[in-house]
């Protein structure tokens, strides 16, 4: 299923977004988690698949690989420990904080009372317990039923108190703002709601580093602008879309490139958002193997962005997001193996389905002319599921892309 987004628009970045979503402050987050122990001192690899790319029938594919942005293994790991420094930097306004010093654990004396929560399906939570370990505060992390135990097991390995309840993510959402408010603690979501929304905002605008790094990467030394007609972006409440998106857009202007949001099909918050005219709730069971991307509400703080710069919103089956996982994995031709969990390989399965059917394919002019960005916003989060999925472990992936690098230096 796809849908235009009728209020998309093709212009200057708007100063309204901008009081919003500012490369400035991306790049001052950037920055700040540059010295970080969990985050990797080197930009995320982009990919190009040329064979991939001559099999759908498009120009140029990439993909961003955030698999290697850090040991936690996602994007996530530039969204909450920014949050974080953040939100210690605003309760303690009076001190002179230095936000390198903060991230490496100097301030955890004055920091031994804070205890931040949040609701998670995984990725979102085990970032927050690594930031909240690496500060010197405490950290309670809420799951609900679908979160597998690998994920839990992940979590709490980071020194995280885990707190499990019988319902779904917007459930544990709920959940983890009512202890906040019995226990005096804060939280720290990458969600937003209603008089929730600084740190939603801090959150999204760590992301805007995979923006910048896309630019550094691929723009051509004459104009400093994404080589890219399209970039495929996962949905969930709508955070990294945005925090991608905005980037790119205050880049480009008028000449950015085509969004297009991709979501599970019983997930479709931001899908429904298009169509209502404003953030609203999913229509489906939200439960989804693409874990990473099972919200039932789209975050209004985000969709102040997206209903403006996506172009286009789609669905996909679960079925779709393990066939790009696989593919991903063993690329026909002679493309690098990619380790993409579920959620990670959404945009690209996106994609894939785009591509089996020309009529869609010409709506949203995907053509031998068109120059494609996707990206992996995860690797094997959950090594056994991923296994059980592509029928090998992610090491024996990793293994073959190795060999395939080696191959390419001889």
């Amino acid at each position: 299923m796809l849908i235009a987004n009728p209020r998309a628009v093709r212009d200057t970045y708007p100063d309204t977004l901008r009081a919003i979503l500012d490369v400035e402050s991306a790049e001052q987050s950037r920055a700040w988690l540059s010295g970080w122990n969990l985050i990797s001192r080197e930009a995320t690899p982009l990919w190009t698949l040329p064979d991939t790319a001559a099999q759908l029938g498009i120009a140029q594919l990439c993909v961003k690989d955030e698999s290697f942005r850090s040991p936690l293994g996602s994007f996530k790991a530039l969204g909450a420990p920014v949050a974080l420094m953040r939100l210690v930097m605003r309760l303690w306004h009076a001190h002179d904080i230095d936000p390198h010093a903060l991230i490496n654990g100097r301030y955890a004396d004055m920091l031994t009372n804070l205890t931040v929560i949040s609701a998670t399906d995984g990725n979102h939570g085990k970032a927050l317990a690594a930031a909240a370990q690496s500060i010197g505060c405490h950290c309670v992390i809420v799951l609900h039923a679908n979160v597998s135990t690998e994920r839990e097991q992940a979590i709490a390995a980071y020194g995280a108190h885990i707190v499990r309840i019988a319902g779904n993510y917007d459930e544990s959402v709920e959940h983890a703002a009512q202890l906040a408010k019995t226990n005096g603690w804060h939280v720290v979501s990458d969600t937003s709601y209603d008089g929730y929304e600084a740190i939603p905002r801090d959150v999204m605008q760590g992301y805007g580093a995979i923006a910048a790094e896309i630019i550094e990467q691929s723009a051509s030394s004459m104009n400093a602008q994404p080589g890219f007609t399209h970039v495929f972006l996962q949905g969930g409440v709508g955070g990294l879309a945005a925090g991608i998106a905005s980037y790119l857009w205050e880049r480009a202007g008028a000449q950015r490139p085509r969004f297009i949001v991709v979501e599970p099909r019983q997930a479709d918050c931001l899908y429904q958002s298009a169509m209502a005219g404003r953030a609203t709730h999913a229509t489906g069971s939200v439960d989804s193997v693409m874990a990473g991307l099972a919200c039932g509400e789209a975050s209004p703080l985000a969709w102040k962005i997206l209903e403006q710069c996506v172009d286009d919103f789609m669905l996909i089956d679960d079925a779709d997001a393990v066939d790009a996982t696989r593919r991903l994995a063993s690329p026909s031709g002679g493309d690098v193996p990619l380790v993409a969990g579920e959620s990670g390989a959404a945009g690209f399965a996106g994609l894939c389905t785009l591509m089996r059917d020309s009529e869609l394919a010409r709506a949203v002019g995907l053509d031998e002319h068109a120059r494609v960005l996707v990206i992996n916003t995860e690797g094997a989060t959950a090594p056994a599921a991923y296994a059980q999925v592509v029928g090998e472990s992610a090491q024996e992936v990793a293994a073959r892309q190795q060999a395939w690098l080696q191959s390419c230096v001889r």
